[in-house]
């Protein structure tokens, strides 16, 4: 379902290979879709306090740089300095995601499955439209109806 999700603007979609975010969004997809078919509003309530915790791609990647460059500096004690190159190159990564909004660790990080904070936001709106916290979902239909209106209106 490659309809709801048009983000053309957003530049790690745009960065990311359409098999990833494919996959991405079928895994959002099935998660909606699932909860449709429940009617859970506990369950869904449990599953949006598991989404307000999930890390986006800017945290996982800046915690990545910064990780990397602590390492460098850390190694680069003990052997005279050579693994400070590992810190330089950290800086520079978080400079080019910072500057560009995507790079090589966002690319990795992407291809583990780790969304931008608006995919997860998109899927928190979706799930609060199938609980009942939005007025624009039709409470006629199946659960595959209401999930796609869900998927629209948290797009919207």
């Amino acid at each position: 379902m490659e309809t709801w999700n048009q983000m053309s603007s957003d530049a790690v979609r745009t960065h990311t290979p359409t098999p990833v975010n494919r996959r991405i969004d079928a895994h959002v997809e099935a998660c909606v879709r699932s909860m449709a078919e429940r009617g859970d509003r506990v369950a869904m309530s449990q599953y949006l306090t598991k989404l307000e915790r999930e890390w986006d791609l800017n945290r996982a990647v800046s915690v990545g740089a910064s990780a990397l460059a602590v390492l460098g500096l850390m190694l680069g004690r003990q052997d005279g300095g050579r693994w400070r190159v590992l810190s330089g190159v950290a800086a520079g990564l978080l400079l080019q995601h910072g500057l560009l909004g995507f790079g090589p660790l966002a690319a990795v990080m992407r291809a583990l499955g780790v969304r931008t904070r608006r995919e997860i936001d998109l899927e928190k709106f979706a799930l609060k439209a199938l609980r009942g916290d939005f007025e624009r979902i039709p409470s006629d239909g199946g659960p595959l109806a209401r999930a796609n209106a869900a998927l629209v209106a948290a797009q919207s």
